[in-house]
């Protein structure tokens, strides 16, 4: 009786280690999976964080090709409203200069206007045989540079292919219309 409570106390002794051993495994089990999934959750507050950081980045670097846009935009506006208005003011002055042409004399105020125009007819009278020659020496230069301006547009466009010789033509039509313009306004100066 004795060796069979011996016996039976070993096993109980056994049997409560084995339990005491496996209620350990079971809680560092449990240990290793809460710290698995505390790991997890932190990796996935990273990622958003890291995600949020980058579409912040990403809107600030969209605002800011948005806002050079914008000012590009604005630029070659302000540049081109510059461009139209160098453009007015100088069809301005070639209609002025025009306009002093035609009438004989200067724009000028009422009262000034009647001796400019009395001392520019009195000039006139003196001047005419000058602008006469002037006007021949102009019509000889005009038409030597025209024919000038012809032969040597025939021998390049005879190198040049079919499109560049139309790019050129094209070029060069208001280098004529201007020749033109000035040897009418040399005959009004004159008339």
């Amino acid at each position: 009786t004795l060796r069979t409570e011996e016996r039976q106390r070993l096993a109980r002794e056994r049997r409560e280690e084995r339990e005491k051993q496996q209620a350990a495994k079971e809680t560092q089990i449990l240990e290793k999976e809460r710290k698995a999934k505390l790991q997890y959750e932190k990796q996935v507050e990273e990622r958003q964080r890291k995600l949020k950081e980058m579409k912040q980045k990403e809107e600030q670097r969209r605002a800011a090709v948005e806002e050079k846009r914008k000012q590009k935009i604005e630029e070659e506006k302000e540049r081109y409203e510059a461009v139209m208005h160098r453009t007015l003011e100088r069809n301005q002055r070639l209609e002025t200069r025009q306009k002093r042409w035609s009438w004989g004399g200067s724009v000028t105020p009422d009262s000034e206007s009647k001796t400019a125009l009395l001392s520019t007819a009195s000039k006139r009278s003196t001047s005419t045989a000058n602008l006469k020659q002037a006007e021949a020496a102009v019509n000889k230069r005009l038409s030597s540079s025209a024919a000038l301006l012809n032969s040597s547009d025939r021998t390049r466009r005879s190198q040049l292919s079919p499109l560049d010789s139309s790019v050129i033509s094209r070029l060069l039509a208001p280098t004529q219309a201007s020749l033109a313009r000035s040897k009418s306004a040399a005959t009004l100066s004159a008339d």
